[in-house]
């Protein structure tokens, strides 16, 4: 008995901490940043990154002398003649090593080296901004999807509590039905609302866990069990105000923005392109050096003394001018001028993409508070309505359709305005991002 105590204790001390662990609500900063941390696309844009780090790393390298060496051992099936004695004497075969170590150094080259490692060094930056772009865009994606959940949990709420209102006219109307105050058909009425609402609420609850996965997956959890997020308070004035406008806001994200900054990087990149390949028309100069010695079989001297007395020492230098290598060269740089050419099609359409992104935006913002300030008086106004129906109900003044369309009215003005209302959220906080606010929300 007490070891089973004992276990029993052991399991809860486990088990019970990683019940809580996966119960555990998140903010919207803490799924940003998870997802970021976990997501496949930036891990591998990350490693593009430190692949263009060695890329430049690699051209600087190039800048030093290249030095090798060499051994080998040499087999020779002839007749040689052998003076290392007193008598010459020919011999039939012989063997004999070679040492050499020896490199080459690049002096001049048209500045093709400098301008790699320029051109790589804007690779490098470009890579870095594009690691940002995918980082923002997972963001967008998480506050979307979190703000989703939102919204689907405000509007099973609402059309809980119309059904639970339904239950309980169900239950008065009974009543009156069961002591003859009330027509049956206007229990059936109610009844079927009721049903109607059920289904919808049925509907709604599957939409909000299709929003839990959606935002679990792009956390990379393996499961939405026991995934909560934290709701805070969201509220919207009906004076608020869009703040800039947008060419306000572009300009902003003009120099803010990381594909903004990609494209001016790659376009660089391109530039230095066309210079290396016009240093391909430039003649090169390279020198090259290294130290040789040999011993022979042959040779009655030493191995050391061979080895002393078979040193060479040479230092040589190389120009190499182009001057017919089959249009190469030249055909080299009109690629490179229309890369520049098409890198700057590429800055242009990415600036257009961003002022696009904004303009559509702005405008959802803009008709997003438009649609929330009318449906605030709709649901206000909705309110009145259904509260008046349901007394006029209640005595019999109204019929169940009468009834069941002013409390449908309410249902959709609720939802409509909590559709509106985190759109406009959405909306504003997209607008805030490309002014360079990160992604937050209220506690």
């Amino acid at each position: 008995m007490k070891r089973i105590i004992i276990i029993t204790g052991l399991l809860w001390f486990i088990l019970v901490p990683a019940v809580f662990s996966q119960q555990k609500t998140w903010t919207l900063e803490e799924c940003v940043k998870h997802a970021i941390d976990n997501n496949i696309q930036i891990k591998q844009q990350f490693l593009q990154t430190e692949y263009q780090k060695n890329t430049l790393d690699l051209s600087k390298l190039k800048l030093l002398p290249t030095i090798n060496g060499q051994a080998g051992h040499n087999f020779s099936f002839s007749r040689t003649l052998d003076n290392s004695g007193p008598i010459p004497k020919y011999v039939q075969n012989s063997m004999y090593d070679q040492f050499s170590i020896g490199g080459n150094t690049n002096l001049f080259s048209g500045l093709q080296n400098y301008n790699t490692i320029k051109k790589n060094n804007f690779s490098l930056l470009a890579s870095e901004q594009d690691l940002e772009n995918i980082k923002d865009n997972v963001a967008l994606n998480v506050a979307l999807g979190y703000l989703q959940i939102l919204l689907n949990k405000e509007l099973v709420s609402a059309t809980d509590q119309q059904l639970q209102i339904s239950n309980q006219q169900i239950e008065k109307t009974r009543k009156l039905v069961e002591a003859g105050s009330s027509a049956k058909g206007n229990l059936l009425q109610i009844e079927s609302q009721a049903a109607q609402e059920e289904v919808q609420l049925i509907n709604l609850k599957n939409q909000l866990d299709i929003s839990y996965l959606t935002l679990t997956q792009l956390l990379e959890l393996q499961t939405p069990a026991g995934f909560e997020v934290e709701a805070p308070r969201i509220s919207v004035d009906s004076n608020s105000l869009i703040t800039g406008n947008i060419d306000e806001i572009f300009a902003l994200a003009q120099k803010n923005r990381p594909e903004i900054k990609s494209s001016e990087f790659k376009l660089s990149a391109s530039e230095y392109d066309l210079k290396i390949a016009k240093g391909g028309r430039i003649p090169s100069i390279n020198i090259s050096h290294g130290f040789s010695t040999a011993y022979y079989n042959t040779s009655a001297a030493s191995f050391s003394n061979q080895m002393s007395d078979h040193k060479s020492y040479y230092v040589g230098f190389n120009l190499n001018v182009p001057i017919l290598n089959g249009w190469q060269i030249n055909k080299g740089v009109s690629n490179a001028r229309i890369e520049i050419q098409n890198s700057q099609y590429a800055l242009e359409g990415t600036k257009k993409q961003l002022y696009k992104n904004i303009q559509q935006a702005y405008a959802d913002a803009t008709a997003a508070l438009k649609k929330y300030n009318a449906s605030m008086k709709a649901v206000t106004s909705s309110q009145e309505s259904f509260r008046y129906a349901e007394q006029k109900f209640n005595v019999g003044l109204v019929t169940p359709v009468d009834y069941n369309t002013a409390k449908t009215q309410l249902l959709k003005a609720q939802s409509d305005l909590a559709q509106a209302k985190y759109e406009f959220i959405f909306k504003t906080k997209v607008l805030d991002f490309y002014k360079g606010i990160p992604i937050s929300l209220p506690k």
